[in-house]
C-alpha cells in the first residue's frame, strides 16, 4: 500500500506537463480538440502529491476514440476502459519511460484520461482547475485540507478522497452545477478511487 505525499507546488509540474503534451500531441494530430493539464498540479501554488493528470478531450468515442487508444497503445498506454465513468477512459503507463518519445527518456508518474467533450467528470475537472486558478484563498485552504487528510489517512486512498470532496462539492456548486451532477460525482469519490 502507497503512502499518500503530498508536497507543496513545483514549477516543475507544469513544465512535465507541457512536455509530456508535446510528446503526445503529435501522434494524435487531427483526433484531439484540446490536451489539458488538469488536478492539483495545474494549479499555481496548490499543495498536491506530484502526479500529473492529463486530460485529451475528443469529440466522439466512436472511430475517433478507436484512433486515439491505438495511436496511444503504439506510445505504451494500455486502455482500461471507462472504470465506471461514462465518457472517460482510463489509460496506464506500462513502464516509467511512456510514453515513448525520446529514447530512454523516464518521465513523472501521469495519469492520462481521454474524454468525450462536454461530459460531467471532464467538465468538473475544467470548472474545478479554473476556480481554483483565480481563487487563491481557495488554493490556501485546499492545499492545507489535503495536507490534513494526508495526515490523518496516509496509506488510505478512499478515506483522502472522500475528505476532499465536500470541499470539492462546494466549489462545484457555487460554479452551477446541478444537484444531480453533484450527487453523481460525490457517488463517485466515496465508491472507487477513479
Amino acid at each position: 500500500m502507497k503512502k499518500i505525499i503530498i508536497e507543496d507546488y513545483h514549477p516543475n509540474w507544469k513544465l512535465q506537463f507541457e512536455a509530456l503534451k508535446a510528446c503526445i500531441e503529435r501522434p494524435l494530430q487531427g483526433l484531439y480538440l484540446s490536451i489539458e493539464h488538469i488536478g492539483s498540479t495545474s494549479v499555481e501554488g496548490l499543495a498536491a502529491k506530484p502526479i500529473i493528470d492529463m486530460d485529451i478531450i475528443i469529440e466522439d468515442e466512436g472511430e475517433t476514440l478507436r484512433q486515439v487508444v491505438l495511436k496511444l497503445a503504439k506510445m505504451g498506454y494500455a486502455h482500461r476502459g471507462d472504470l465506471g465513468i461514462e465518457g472517460r477512459h482510463a489509460f496506464k503507463r506500462l513502464s516509467d519511460s511512456v510514453p515513448f518519445c525520446n529514447f530512454n527518456q523516464t518521465w513523472q508518474n501521469h495519469h492520462l484520461y481521454v474524454c468525450k467533450k462536454d461530459i460531467p467528470s471532464l467538465n468538473n475537472h475544467l470548472l474545478l482547475r479554473d476556480y481554483l486558478r483565480s481563487h487563491p484563498k481557495a488554493v490556501i485552504e485546499y492545499g492545507a485540507l489535503k495536507k490534513q487528510l494526508a495526515a490523518k489517512y496516509p496509506y488510505d486512498i478512499d478515506s483522502y478522497i472522500e475528505g476532499k470532496t465536500t470541499f470539492i462539492l462546494n466549489i462545484l456548486q457555487k460554479q452551477g452545477f446541478g444537484s444531480e451532477t453533484v450527487k453523481d460525482i460525490q457517488e463517485q469519490n466515496r465508491n472507487k478511487n477513479t
